[in-house]
């Protein structure tokens, strides 16, 4: 069984997406799994070519430093002709109603006058990521269900009017992640795309640079370390940071707190310590550009021989080719 799941270049990575994917990836990930930075995702709204390019590099490093299986990563772009050739008969296969229907499209056209053409369309190629690798499940969160759901129905007219192609993949709920809140902000997810850093931890940041966002974390003026997530979303987001840390609860980890400055300092260490291996490693790997290449070639490579064999039969039963 073959199951999908990718991270989009749109940021440094940060502490949430570590804890709640990469982490876990790397450690439940078999040799038939497919992960992939999916850097042509990032074009549908305005980008930095060069900046692109290096964060697909540092995403690459990254993931391969944290643990996942080398033979299983590889870059969406490596692959842009075979999937540039199956978005398009996909979108032969598509109609606009159910392009436009799409919530992400529908929230992030909103109140424009214009936006990318890509913004609509993108779904499809999201579909192609999957087909093309005959991926069994995809993962996702609420707010890529529904792209999951086009690919199957994408499938399953394809296969229906053409012949049999592709397998019919389905999205599953991944385990329950860390739930990793922004530090100056508790109220929303830290995000690797936020326009405020003083809220996030990257993965590559510097150990001083963690301890001092953490020390400057959002908390109340109760002056109580309790595990309470309505009442002290600061406080529970941060022993929540701790408890992913370190594998502890958090009711417990609060119990034996008795300041929020020895909670800001417990947690400070704990990510520092988390992060630490992970970062040495990548920053290795950045500084080693023909290693980095090597290891890019060959999951490219992998992608490339795993994925042909369905596109040269899309291409042949649509009269193409």
């Amino acid at each position: 069984m073959i199951r999908l799941s990718a991270i989009t270049p749109s940021g440094h990575v940060q502490l949430g997406n570590y804890l709640g994917a990469i982490r876990r990836w790397a450690a439940e990930g078999t040799e038939q799994d497919v992960y992939f930075i999916s850097d042509l995702h990032a074009m549908t709204t305005s980008h930095n070519p060069s900046k692109l390019r290096s964060l697909t590099r540092e995403q690459l490093a990254l993931l391969i430093a944290a643990g996942v299986d080398p033979h299983s990563v590889s870059v969406q772009s490596d692959l842009v002709r075979e999937l540039g050739a199956l978005t398009w008969i996909l979108e032969c296969t598509c109609t606009y109603g159910e392009a436009a229907r799409m919530i992400q499209f529908k929230e992030k056209s909103a109140g424009r006058d214009s936006v990318r053409l890509s913004l609509l369309t993108y779904p499809v190629l999201m579909a192609a990521d999957i087909l093309l690798q005959g991926a069994h499940e995809v993962p996702v969160g609420d707010d890529q269900a529904q792209h999951v759901e086009l690919a199957r129905a994408l499938a399953k007219r394809f296969n229906g009017t053409y012949g049999e192609v592709f397998v019919m993949p389905r999205g599953t709920v991944p385990p329950t992640a860390s739930r990793v809140r922004d530090l100056a902000d508790p109220t929303r997810k830290m995000a690797k795309s936020a326009t405020d850093a003083a809220g996030t931890v990257f993965v590559l940041d510097p150990p001083d640079l963690i301890r001092r966002k953490i020390k400057r974390a959002v908390t109340d003026n109760l002056n109580q370390v309790r595990y309470s997530p309505d009442e002290q979303p600061g406080v529970a987001n941060l022993l929540e940071i701790i408890a992913a840390c370190t594998g502890k609860a958090a009711d417990e980890i609060a119990d034996s707190l008795g300041s929020y400055a020895e909670l800001k300092e417990v947690a400070s260490e704990a990510v520092v310590e988390e992060l630490r291996g992970v970062r040495d490693r990548t920053l290795r790997l950045l500084d080693d550009a023909g290693e980095l290449e090597r290891v890019r070639a060959e999951g490219a490579a992998r992608a490339r021989a795993r994925a042909q064999h369905r596109l040269d039969a899309a291409l042949r039963m649509t009269g193409l080719g």
